[in-house]
């Protein structure tokens, strides 16, 4: 049967998964959840996955929070209620709200499965279930569209990596018509793609349900006593090996690069080089792009400006990000991304770094290959980021010696 474009927006329920904890990006989440963690200068994390669904013209959206949500839950609010429900458009986030159990969330499929009631309120036919926490552009529309035509029980989207990377990750084996074979996590020997024997398809973390499959994959698993608590260790293996149509959808990316742009910051590290890719004169990832809007809070700010004195004190920014509100009076920064109404204050340098929202540089302050969480001033003088081993004493420092300083965190 043919859907219209319309029909197919209209019958679909769109979930996504932003209750991670984050634990190897503490302590940027030390007070938030790693889908609400700054990235850009402006963004948050979650901003790229809610963006792709406006741009697909998904706006029938639940968030399935968990941990440290109240960063979150205010952004939702003040960034994203945009829809209107006259129009049945909407955008909610969802605690645990034991509704099957006295549990929390237990995993990815256990999100859903404990918020199915939602699912069924309306007269939905596919479930788009998505991460809140990686780095991308899609159009879901045209997953969901070969999802149908090929009349699957589930679509997983999958982009390719070589096959020496692969055990990083849940490989999705396949056949030459890419119906899934197998899907194994973090395989030593990791299964290849039929036409091309150097790559492993990835799994994505993007699925592609037909509601009424699901709900009997978790009557069963329920009734066999079978966890159905994660979809890669339990879901997906239990649909392939069980004669449902699993299929996989091949990562059509909208970043308009050579190459496919999906990041997963899951450490300080992956979070920092995705970052500091951001400044480059020609960016991995497009921020630019005006055919594929990326939205998020506009802060009421005045514009960025530099300052310059007599003397030395020249206010400039080289090769960097500034967001809205930040002043650099007399410093120099390069080679940076800094975030909304920061003062850099005379005599200071900054170079390779990243600093949040409302943070105050003082005078002859040098920063480097450090990340500055919100709040926080650096006092007259400080040097962060120029000897490893005295920073460790105060920071946590990553292992390519990354300097991280917490949110509101108050030098003594």
């Amino acid at each position: 049967m043919a859907y219209a474009g319309s029909t197919i927006l209209r019958k679909t329920l769109t979930m996504i998964l932003a209750g991670g904890q984050g634990e190897r990006l503490f302590p940027l989440t030390k007070f938030r959840t790693k889908p609400s963690v700054p990235f850009g200068g402006k963004y948050r994390i979650i901003d790229f996955t809610l963006s792709n669904c406006l741009n697909s013209g998904l706006r029938k959206i639940y968030v399935l929070t968990q941990y440290m949500s109240d960063s979150l839950n205010r952004h939702l609010y003040e960034a994203w209620s945009i829809f209107n429900p006259e129009l049945r458009e909407f955008i909610y986030s969802i605690p645990p709200q034991f509704k099957i159990s006295n549990n929390w969330y237990l995993g990815t499929a256990n999100a859903i499965h404990q918020n199915f009631n939602l699912i069924e309120d309306e007269n939905y036919e596919w479930l788009l279930i998505l991460s809140g926490d990686h780095i991308y552009k899609m159009d879901y529309l045209k997953m969901i569209q070969e999802h149908i035509d090929k009349n699957a029980h589930l679509t997983l989207a999958a982009i390719e990596v070589p096959k020496a990377q692969a055990s990083r990750f849940g490989i999705i084996g396949i056949d030459p018509d890419y119906k899934v074979t197998s899907f194994v996590e973090k395989p030593k020997n990791p299964p290849t793609i039929p036409d091309n024997p150097e790559c492993s398809f990835v799994n994505m973390g993007i699925y592609v349900f037909n509601i009424h499959a699901l709900k009997e994959v978790f009557e069963k698993m329920d009734k066999e006593k079978i966890s159905s608590h994660d979809f890669g260790k339990n879901i997906i293996p239990y649909m392939t090996h069980n004669g449902y149509h699993v299929q996989a959808y091949r990562f059509v990316d909208e970043n308009k690069k050579d190459e496919p742009y999906w990041v997963d910051v899951g450490t300080i590290d992956s979070y920092y080089a995705a970052s500091m890719d951001l400044i480059n004169v020609s960016p991995h990832f497009n921020l630019y792009d005006m055919d594929w809007s990326l939205r998020t809070q506009q802060q009421q700010y005045p514009p960025a400006k530099t300052v310059s004195h007599e003397g030395e004190r020249v206010g400039r920014a080289i090769n960097s990000l500034i967001s809205d509100g930040t002043i650099i009076s007399g410093g120099l920064v390069e080679r940076s991304i800094v975030g909304f109404n920061i003062r850099v204050n005379s005599y200071s340098y900054i170079t390779d770094s990243i600093i949040f929202d409302n943070c105050n540089i003082g005078r002859h302050a040098r920063i480097r290959r450090t990340i500055i969480d919100k709040n926080v001033t650096i006092p007259e003088g400080t040097e962060i980021g120029f000897d490893t081993e005295t920073d460790r004493k105060r920071f946590t420092v990553s292992e390519t010696g990354i300097v991280v300083i917490p949110k509101n965190y108050k030098f003594q």
